[in-house]
């Protein structure tokens, strides 16, 4: 399909439309300056799945960066062909099993999606409104010259 024609058409929101989105905006959200947003969506949009039964907890693995060097899990996630982690609750320590560690090995499908198409596509399956940044620009001081010898201080 042309991509111009692509990002005109609403994608209809599928478990592999879906999981390709979620995979794009985690990939984009690991080099992201301020990522919040984008893991926010990518939990919100799998929760859902997984109410809606499009997806589904599977256990839990050791994670491979630990906050503050302490032993820590989190959930592993299938949806379709892809795996995904997020954070677990009390009832997914009591309710799944650990896997271990993770595999190497393993690795999620590529796609090709831009992360404005698939930030749109989550957004209109979870509604959640990426928030709006009134100061992201910030005004430009002019410098501030001192007559010589002035003070800097």
């Amino acid at each position: 399909m042309d991509p111009d024609v692509r990002r005109k058409v609403p994608l209809e929101p599928t478990v592999e439309n879906l999981s390709q989105a979620i995979f794009t905006v985690n990939r984009h959200a690991k080099t992201a300056i301020n990522p919040k947003f984008l893991y926010s969506l990518k939990k919100q949009a799998l929760e859902k799945m997984i109410r809606e039964e499009k997806a589904a907890k599977t256990g839990l693995h050791f994670s491979r960066n630990p906050r503050f060097s302490q032993q820590q899990s989190d959930v592993l996630v299938k949806c379709g062909e892809y795996t995904f982690h997020i954070p677990p609750t009390k009832e997914d320590f009591e309710q799944l099993p650990h896997l271990g560690h993770l595999d190497q090995h393993s690795r999620n499908p590529k796609t090709r999606m831009s992360l404005s198409f698939a930030k749109q596509l989550l957004q209109e399956y979870t509604g959640l409104k990426e928030p709006k940044h009134e100061n992201s620009r910030r005004k430009q001081q002019k410098p501030v010259f001192k007559k010589l010898g002035d003070s800097f201080f």
